[in-house]
């Protein structure tokens, strides 16, 4: 029987779109148990969904698919080390995010929903906008007022109603939890079937090197949705005895605003407030994130690490990467320096993988 869970408090709760965040205020997870039926995922075509067994949603026609995943994994060499680089920014909203909201929203839709609220720094808001879109399902779509234009027209298009609120990404949230309290709230950081969606980054990584395990995630940090997601994908595919260990997990943050590598290196079990400064890398400059310990929990129980990169080191790196063919946001160019962070020195042979998150042309506006 699939239910919410709070691992703070212990208490469960039956599945309702209403239902986001346990009575303590924690954030809750789903009691889910995934199978990997090889034979039949081989035989279906090459997107997330695949792995529908391991996909907690019930009813196949709520699905809503725009042929989304099986991004390819592409080899990318870095100051002589070869690295496996997830190219979700060819996503068809432009971010890793879509995910997360085709598996939310297929699950809004099959609860019959009307209407949604989000909050995002952007490409969150526009991958629900366009899952909501698709669903025929409206949503109102709450955005710090100095999100990237590109981002906010991009929402726009899908037919969402933009809320920009003033002041902070934290002040953003608050506004977006106020609307929740009478609307179901498709969040991308508390509604653990978001999460369900991202861990198929692991999937996929895993069935494109041979059925095999990475021995190192470098991925970037905000909310950690994608951090979260591959480290529930690939410990749902332990579980289910297809690998014997999960890759080492290694998150990045701007050193902007770091308050999971301050956490980290300080040795907190979560996370405490920050002085947060202006980053490019919008996508993780998020000073309170919802799920902190869980994050820490995941890197420590995997023996990862957080790096922190400059923002010289983040526009270096965007830089580069476009000198090589890749236009990349801000957030993806951070992931880069901290891969190069990452490999300084290192002598061992080992299969690193990392993501491109989302394409450059979202912000655009804040990259020249």
């Amino acid at each position: 029987m699939e239910r919410f869970f709070c691992s703070n408090c212990k208490r469960f709760y039956s599945l309702h779109p209403s239902r986001w965040r346990c009575e303590c205020g924690s954030f809750l997870d789903l009691e889910f148990e995934s199978e990997f039926p090889i034979q039949k995922i081989l035989k279906r075509a090459p997107t997330l969904w695949r792995y529908r067994e391991a996909i907690p949603i019930q009813n196949h026609t709520s699905i809503l698919s725009m042929n989304e995943g099986f991004t390819p994994l592409e080899e990318v060499e870095f100051n002589g080390h070869p690295v496996l680089i997830k190219m979700d920014y060819l996503f068809p909203t432009g971010s890793y995010k879509d995910r997360g909201a085709t598996v939310l929203i297929s699950k809004m839709k099959e609860w019959k929903v009307q209407k949604v609220v989000e909050d995002s720094s952007g490409n969150a808001g526009s991958a629900i906008a366009a899952y909501c879109a698709k669903a025929g399902i409206k949503c109102d779509i709450y955005v710090p007022y100095d999100t990237s234009r590109g981002k906010l027209v991009q929402i726009q298009a899908y037919g969402a109603t933009l809320k920009k609120v003033e002041g902070s990404r934290e002040k953003t949230a608050e506004k977006a939890m106020e609307a929740a309290s009478i609307l179901p709230y498709a969040s991308h950081c508390w509604n653990p079937f978001f999460l369900h969606g991202t861990k198929t980054f692991a999937f996929e990584v895993w069935e494109q090197i041979g059925r095999k395990v990475p021995d190192t995630l470098v991925l970037p940090i905000g909310h950690g949705t994608i951090f979260l997601g591959a480290h529930l994908g690939f410990k749902e595919l332990k579980e289910a005895g297809m690998i014997k260990r999960i890759p080492k997990l290694v998150g990045v943050q701007s050193t902007s605003c770091a308050p999971l590598y301050e956490a980290f290196k300080k040795g907190w079990r979560e996370t405490r407030p920050i002085e947060k400064k202006e980053t490019i890398a919008e996508g993780i400059a998020i000073a309170a994130p919802v799920r902190g310990k869980q994050i820490l929990d995941a890197i420590r129980d995997t023996h990862g690490e957080v790096l922190a990169v400059t923002e010289r080191e983040i526009k270096s790196a965007m830089k580069e990467m476009g000198r090589k063919g890749y236009f990349i946001e801000p957030t993806s160019a951070a992931a880069v320096a901290g891969l190069k962070k990452y490999l300084e020195g290192r002598r061992r042979k080992e299969t690193v993988v990392s993501i491109f998150t989302g394409i450059g042309l979202k912000s655009a506006g804040k990259m020249l």
